[in-house]
């Protein structure tokens, strides 16, 4: 059975980091993708948790980043030539989840503990230290894709189901 998720994060990954650019440099754009796959991989892990949820995922495709346009305002550019045809495959719940965990580590870090919880287990991510531990030079490689306010219009889209979803995850457990 098909249970690969990774259309869908290198979509994800890919908006945000459309929406979000890093600085200038190659170095600062492999730490932005690094950060933004990491949250990408964590945010779907948790939103398609099985094997039955990723072949559902596959079968039917995920509802593209149509929405996520407007509230960014890249709905007003022409997107409909087939080099945009990988937004088919952004997933919005998965990145308005992402949003949450780059701007908040410990909410990062929460979620990378649930994963054992998941069919990909915590190993799917490695340690995730670019997302649960940034570094100054993390910060500095993607100002924008981990500041808090300029990623609120998109977290804002599912941040209370991600948070009802790892407070279920979490119960009984003591949070960072």
């Amino acid at each position: 059975m098909l249970s690969d998720l990774s259309p869908v994060i290198a979509a994800s990954t890919r908006w945000l980091l459309s929406a979000f650019p890093p600085a200038a440099g190659s170095l600062n754009l492999a730490l932005a993708e690094a950060q933004a796959r990491q949250a990408a991989t964590i945010a779907a892990a948790l939103r398609y948790p099985t094997v039955l949820d990723a072949e559902l995922l596959n079968m039917l495709g995920p509802g593209g980043s149509g929405r996520l346009d407007s509230v960014t305002g890249a709905d007003a550019l022409p997107l409909d030539s087939a080099e945009y045809a990988w937004r088919t495959w952004v997933d919005e719940t998965v990145v308005s989840w992402a949003t949450c965990l780059l701007a908040d580590a410990e909410l990062a870090t929460v979620a990378a503990a649930c994963l054992s919880a998941t069919h990909h287990g915590s190993d799917s991510v490695g340690d995730a230290r670019r997302l649960t531990i940034p570094s100054p030079r993390d910060h500095h490689a993607a100002p924008l894709l981990r500041h808090p306010d300029l990623l609120g219009p998109i977290a804002d889209l599912h941040r209370e189901t991600l948070l009802g979803l790892l407070d279920a995850d979490t119960a009984g457990t003591s949070r960072p």
